[in-house]
């Protein structure tokens, strides 16, 4: 088994969620007391908050470089970062690093081939649904089309996100408006939903939405990563 080198603390609710089910997805394929083989490097939530409000990618490029490099001197094989949003500088905090890197959009990218689709609804953090390094990557890469939010609608999803779910709040009126814009994406013609911040899936889930495909990047990122840590 290789050892699974994880970026995490971005926030510290989905880096738990990272922990459960990469655990749990190597159990389910080799049974018995197993378990994965992980290092996880979790940051100060303030410090990506910081960031993220001020665009101080430069900063956050050469923290999360040295924190990748920390990774793979102490150990890790493979490597992966748990939040959509710091995949901004993925290029730059992955340069130089001789273990492999599993970009987060990827898995999500090859479910959304593999489905037939090619117009999808992308929700994140206002990064990433308001500028176009992740919808550059899906369309350059894969030929799909990601399609954010009207932009006050993205102020909301940006919200909720930093304000409740990054706390662990998960209020049931969040849940509905999060709900409502996805049903606005699918009028506008997208064939599915990314669910693009690691945090959403705490909040909303296919059961929410049985006709419409919510693509779960945690879940995909997870079975991609145990798949490549168990070859």
């Amino acid at each position: 088994m290789k050892r699974i080198g994880i970026l995490g603390g971005s926030s510290d609710q989905s880096t738990a969620e990272y922990y459960r089910r990469l655990n749990l997805a190597v159990n389910e394929r080799l049974g018995g007391w197993n378990t994965a083989e992980l290092l996880v490097s979790s940051m100060n939530f303030a410090l990506s908050e910081r960031w993220v409000r001020t665009a101080d990618w430069d900063v956050a490029a050469e923290y999360l470089a040295g924190r990748a490099r920390a990774l793979e001197g102490a150990g890790a094989d493979l490597l992966i970062c748990v939040s959509n949003t710091l995949h901004r500088v993925a290029d730059r905090f992955t340069a130089g690093l001789k273990i492999p890197f599993l970009h987060i959009a990827d898995p999500t990218a090859e479910a959304i081939k593999a489905a037939g689709f090619s117009r999808v609804g992308l929700l994140g953090t206002k990064p990433v649904m308001s500028t176009d390094f992740m919808k550059r990557r899906y369309l350059e890469r894969f030929g799909i089309t990601a399609v954010a939010p009207a932009a006050a609608d993205q102020d909301v999803v940006d919200r909720i996100i930093f304000d409740e779910l990054c706390r662990g709040r998960f209020l049931p009126e969040s849940k509905a408006r999060y709900l409502a814009i996805c049903d606005a994406l699918a009028t506008d013609g997208c064939e599915a939903i990314i669910l693009g911040c690691t945090e959403i899936p705490l909040l909303i889930a296919q059961a929410d939405r049985p006709a419409l495909p919510m693509l779960d990047t945690v879940a995909l990122h997870v079975a991609a990563t145990v798949e490549r840590a168990l070859a």
